[in-house]
């Protein structure tokens, strides 16, 4: 493969790391939005699409591999392509991540208020802007984004650590309802789960910049 046709379908590698990314976004929003809404039909749209995401994820494993076999890559590309290989694998749990909530969705009472926690729309718009830094620190090549994501993940962690509590204090001021708890506590976590990808993505991202991955350059095996 010549380096200019090389280099195209580099760029086409990462035009499509986007577009798989915005699918996954797309999920983050309008699983909430399911379950915000308490909307069956909204969460069956969402997680129909999930098919969108795995589609995709397929093109770029195939893409990926046919760069590393055509072409001895340079550093450089060889950690980029190896990062996007990684990376699609948490953006299509993300994927998974929302079809979960979606499903949860269907099954609410149309009774269910939400509103008592807010802290859970607050997650979902973090696990958004989280996912959406982590991916540009890959595109744009740029660490602070990178870092940016990585750090923002203490604000999902402190916020499904007060979801926790709220739904403890509701179980005891009120009716015990067990299923709408455990409902609640399980939207809580997946979207904690969401977040945690966002950060194997950012990480990801770092080692396609730095050639290091959590602190240790993986060509060296130092720290």
């Amino acid at each position: 493969m010549a380096r200019p046709i090389f280099d195209e379908e580099l760029h086409q590698l990462r035009s499509d790391v986007i577009e798989m990314a915005e699918f996954a976004k797309e999920a983050i929003e309008g699983s909430f939005d399911a379950v915000r809404q308490v909307s069956a039909t909204k969460a069956y749209l969402v997680a129909s699409n999930d098919s969108l995401i795995d589609g995709k994820e397929r093109e770029i494993e195939s893409l990926c591999l046919r760069l590393l076999l055509c072409e001895q890559p340079v550093a450089s590309d060889l950690r980029s392509v190896t990062a996007a290989l990684k990376m699609i694998t948490d953006i299509e749990r993300i994927g998974d991540q929302a079809a979960e909530i979606c499903e949860i969705a269907t099954a609410l009472s149309k009774d269910a208020d939400l509103s008592l926690f807010p802290m859970l729309g607050a997650m979902a718009q973090a696990d958004y802007d989280q996912l959406d830094s982590a991916i540009q620190a890959y595109v744009d090549l740029d660490l602070d984004k990178a870092q940016s994501c990585i750090e923002g993940d203490r604000e999902v962690n402190a916020l499904f650590e007060e979801a926790k509590r709220s739904i403890t204090r509701h179980i005891i001021e009120h009716e015990p309802d067990e299923t709408y708890a455990l409902d609640v506590l399980m939207i809580a976590k997946y979207l904690e789960r969401i977040g945690d990808h966002a950060v194997n993505i950012a990480e990801w991202a770092e080692y396609a910049i730095t050639g290091n991955h959590k602190g240790v350059n993986i060509a060296e095996g130092e720290q």
